[in-house]
């Protein structure tokens, strides 16, 4: 089951919020964490359509851990969460 070609612009526009707060340093927390929910529907969605698992299933996964450590590496109250 795909998801129908209509709602494709609407999915777009939500990624665009969603960069957009992670962008913005005062909202960039609540967007790494918005995106990284937003990733994880297209795993699942990739999970369910059998695509293959290093190439599409998990490419999500590596976004979201370089959106983390992109955040990390430019606040500090971020990065110390991690210590």
């Amino acid at each position: 089951m795909e998801i129908p070609v209509h709602l494709a612009r609407g999915i777009g526009a939500l990624e665009l919020l969603l960069v957009a707060l992670y962008l913005f340093p005062r909202t960039a927390v609540a967007g790494l964490f918005l995106l990284t929910g937003y990733l994880g529907g297209a795993i699942a969605l990739h999970l369910r359509l059998g695509d293959p698992l290093l190439t599409h299933t998990l490419f999500p996964l590596y976004v979201g851990a370089l959106l983390g450590a992109g955040l990390a590496l430019r606040d500090r109250r971020v990065a110390s969460l991690l210590h």
